[in-house]
């Protein structure tokens, strides 16, 4: 694959992801854009409202063969004291995320945690 076609895949993840986060956030696309391929740092950048809403540090990788740990320590280096988080996709398949297991947990403690009131059960709609 030319190296053209391999940075309009990475920029289309990137896109996708940032729309998804939007979409789904209810977050303002201004405050989010897709770094430019080739430049250094987070893949996708975060204003402070997005960043408070979603604090991770992005890294997307959109091949077929993508190293995991590779991909993880670049997204490490990039994080700037945020969780690490590596979008991966592969033609025909759906994206998926890679983070550390223990802040997975932690986070869904939290968010446990917030819908249940610190009790632990979950709060009825009634």
């Amino acid at each position: 694959m030319k190296t053209s076609s391999a940075k309009a895949k990475g920029r289309k993840l990137q896109q996708w992801f940032r729309n998804l986060l939007v979409e789904e956030l209810e977050l303002n696309s201004e405050d989010l854009e897709s770094r430019p391929m080739g430049s250094g740092g987070e893949d996708i950048i975060m204003g402070v409202q997005s960043r408070r809403a979603f604090p991770y540090s992005i890294e997307c990788k959109n091949q077929e063969k993508v190293n995991v740990w590779e991909a993880y320590a670049q997204a490490e280096d990039n994080c700037k004291g945020y969780e690490p988080l590596v979008v991966i996709k592969r033609n025909r398949h759906k994206p998926l995320i890679v983070m550390d297991a223990e802040a997975f947990v932690k986070e869904r403690a939290r968010l446990l945690d917030y819908d249940c009131g610190g009790y632990g059960e979950v709060k009825s709609d009634e």
